[in-house]
């Protein structure tokens, strides 16, 4: 369901309690100006934006720790043209987490 601001601010219960199963935009004329969600998109909401901020090398790390808990390893190709400093970094993190 979609909300235009008046009816949003005078049912803003029944919005409420809308968002708990889908997220309720709310349109100022024809322009989206808001979306009220529950708690439970807030909450994914929230751990996917903390991962956008994590640096890539982070991420590496992340992905290597879980490929070694699985028996695995992460091979990523040697680059032919210049040095991966991707991979410079995450090794450098990974030794500092060693000490």
């Amino acid at each position: 369901m979609s909300w235009k601001i008046g009816s949003a601010k005078q049912r803003f219960s029944e919005v409420l309690r809308k968002a708990q199963e889908a997220p309720q935009p709310i349109h100022n004329r024809e322009r989206l100006v808001a979306t009220v969600i529950g708690p439970e998109d807030s909450r994914l909401f929230a751990e996917w934006r903390a991962r956008q901020k994590a640096p890539m090398s982070e991420l590496l790390l992340e992905v290597r720790q879980i490929a070694a808990e699985e028996n695995d390893e992460l091979r990523v190709p040697r680059r032919a043209d210049r040095p991966n400093a991707f991979l410079k970094v995450a090794d450098a993190r990974r030794h500092q987490r060693r000490q």
